[in-house]
């Protein structure tokens, strides 16, 4: 039962935009509900009155934010945006995570709308990183599965080419067994070659209309190749991603940069911690201490904080981390004991 000898918050909404706050079967209310568990939410009429649940402090804290946080979806709402549960959460953890950012202001930074939805970042880092290839030549980003790295990298290939600031688009990934197991594929090159560039294909036939797609890469407009396949070429007017970089050589690394042309952007994406290499040191971790201090290239670092696939992702990344690092700290105590043994 509400503690009525509290205050409780108002907010006054209309009524169009109180159906689209609320969403169906009042869903959206269900997720704001289940975020501030010490906060009881009724709607009546035009109005949505925040009480706290119980005595004490943090259920007067649990009003506050559950009131800037019912405002910041509001903005959303007024400008024109479509929330889904998934959205109260996203901005419940930028509100908690970076008090100063308005949620809004990430969620409502469309990057490209196509087929019916719109592509923006979800978390700050992301937005960072869509900022940061707007902003830089050569942008590199780093970070676990499920950020976005390479999703957000072609949703801003495919508006720049839309923009008309690029005349095409070249996708490239290495093929890590481009020795003797992917001569066992059966079919041609482009058959035993597309596996491993399965999923730039997957991103670009979400951004565009799959039948668009083979007709752009007919003319030359969209090219997907492996990283073989940029050797002794200069890219001009062109956005170029290289994808799961963290299985480049060092020397494919440097080939693969020295590509760049006049007019043109690159984006490097790859998680260090998913080397496939089984010998070589990996060009894309390499290249971090080599060009950090270089004006027009930027490192955007993602993190589990970033993850925006299943909430489980996050936490599988966060303690596969823990596991490495306690891993090293017990390797490095191993061999100190050996050398003091010594």
């Amino acid at each position: 039962m509400p503690n009525h000898s509290q205050e409780t918050d108002v907010i006054l909404i209309d009524g169009v935009e109180m159906v689209r706050l609320l969403g169906a079967q009042d869903r959206l209310l269900t997720n704001l509900e289940r975020q501030y568990p010490l906060v009881d939410v009724h709607v009546r009429g035009n109005e949505i009155r925040l009480s706290p649940s119980s005595s004490g402090e943090e259920a007067e804290k649990q009003v506050t934010a559950a009131k800037e946080l019912v405002n910041e979806l509001l903005t959303m709402v007024r400008n024109g945006q479509d929330l889904t549960p998934s959205d109260i959460v996203t901005s419940k953890h930028i509100q908690d995570a970076h008090p100063a950012t308005s949620p809004s202001a990430v969620l409502g930074e469309d990057i490209l709308s196509t087929r019916g939805k719109t592509l923006r970042p979800k978390t700050v880092g992301q937005q960072e990183y869509v900022r940061a290839i707007d902003d830089h030549t050569i942008t590199f980003g780093i970070g676990p599965a499920g950020t976005g790295k390479t999703y957000l990298a072609m949703a801003k290939a495919v508006q720049a080419l839309q923009r008309k600031e690029v005349e095409r688009i070249i996708l490239t990934r290495p093929a890590v067994e481009a020795g003797e197991r992917l001569g066992f594929l059966p079919g041609t090159l482009t058959d035993k070659i597309d596996p491993y560039l399965r999923p730039l294909f997957d991103a670009l036939n979400e951004m565009l209309d799959p039948e668009l797609v083979p007709k752009l890469m007919a003319v030359g407009t969209i090219e997907v190749a492996p990283l073989a396949y940029m050797r002794g070429r200069t890219l001009n007017n062109s956005f170029i991603i290289l994808d799961e970089a963290q299985n480049t050589t060092p020397e494919q690394m440097k080939m693969f940069l020295t590509r760049l042309g006049f007019d043109s952007k690159m984006v490097i994406t790859g998680d260090i911690t998913q080397v496939d290499l089984p010998t070589t040191a990996s060009g894309l971790r390499l290249v971090t201490g080599i060009l950090s201090d270089i004006e027009d290239i930027h490192f955007a670092r993602l993190t589990s904080a970033d993850v925006v696939r299943h909430s489980l992702v996050g936490r599988i990344v966060d303690a596969y981390s823990e596991y490495d690092e306690k891993s090293l700290a017990a390797r490095h105590r191993q061999e100190k004991s050996q050398k003091g043994a010594s």
